[in-house]
């Protein structure tokens, strides 16, 4: 199970991604002091297969902000789905309510997400996920995954900024 799959060159053009915001801004779509609010157009995500002690697997998503944008992710978990239908959501694990990430240049943030924390293989089988960041993103990043994931009771994290606390258990 290996291999990278990416999106992020399907949207092009204006949007909150215009890099126009600073810290000293609400931005479009920011917060006072926090600068320009991240949405899925301003970014470049990737997904890739890992393992893990005491899980049989998961997905690193990574995102990174597209060349001349800085903004801020504000909302700590990103929204993931597979599929388009409720029963797609994943649920969040860990700490909520972290500062606001900046994302500029090569600054990096990683969410891992567990397709499945039952035991056995059940459930129906996805070969994309849908990332989106705010409620109100009129445009979802559509990740195609290495491979086929059966999907059952998954699970996302909160954003962190070291690889080392994205590993989806349940707490």
């Amino acid at each position: 199970m290996g291999g990278t799959a990416s999106a992020g060159d399907s949207t092009e053009g204006g949007g909150a991604g215009d890099g126009s915001g600073d810290k000293g801004d609400a931005g479009v779509g920011g917060k006072a002091g926090c600068g320009q609010s991240c949405g899925t157009n301003d970014l470049d995500f990737t997904v890739d297969w890992k393992s893990a002690p005491d899980v049989d697997g998961y997905y690193l998503g990574t995102a990174k902000a597209k060349s001349g944008i800085t903004c801020y992710l504000d909302v700590n978990t990103p929204t993931v789905s597979f599929g388009s239908g409720q029963e797609g959501l994943a649920s969040p694990v860990g700490e909520g309510g972290g500062d606001p990430i900046e994302l500029s240049g090569s600054a990096v943030p990683y969410t891992g997400i567990n397709a499945q924390t039952t035991s056995g293989d059940t459930g129906p089988q996805f070969g994309t996920v849908v990332i989106v960041l705010t409620e109100d993103d009129p445009e979802p990043a559509e990740l195609e995954l290495p491979d086929m994931a059966t999907v059952d009771e998954h699970i996302v994290t909160n954003w962190p900024t070291q690889t080392s606390e994205v590993v989806p258990r349940l707490i």
